[in-house]
C-alpha cells in the first residue's frame, strides 16, 4: 500500500507508478467519489467500462442480448404495426 501526503493547500500527488497502473493520462478527466468512507478515483476509460457493464447487465436482466439495438427493434415493431393497418 502506498501512502500519500496532502500539501498545505490540499493537493495530493499521485505517483507516476500508480498513474500508469490506473491509466491516468495528463489532462484527462479523473472521476472522484466517496464510497463507504473511502475516496475512489476512476479514469474515463474505467468509468466507460463500468457504464457498459451496468447496461449490459440491465439488458440481460430484461431479456435483451448485449449489443442489441433497441431503437432498431422499436422501428421494426412500428413498421410491422403499420403494415397490419
Amino acid at each position: 500500500m502506498t501512502s500519500l501526503t496532502m500539501s498545505d493547500n490540499g493537493r495530493v500527488l499521485i505517483p507516476a507508478e500508480l498513474r500508469e497502473k490506473l491509466g491516468f493520462k495528463p489532462k484527462s478527466p479523473i472521476y472522484v467519489e466517496v464510497k463507504d468512507g473511502s475516496l475512489v478515483l476512476t479514469s474515463a476509460a474505467q468509468r466507460s467500462a463500468q457504464r457498459r457493464a451496468y447496461f449490459d447487465n440491465l439488458f440481460t436482466e430484461l431479456g435483451v442480448a448485449p449489443g442489441t439495438s433497441l431503437s432498431d427493434e422499436l422501428i421494426a415493431d412500428r413498421r410491422l404495426e403499420a403494415a397490419k393497418e
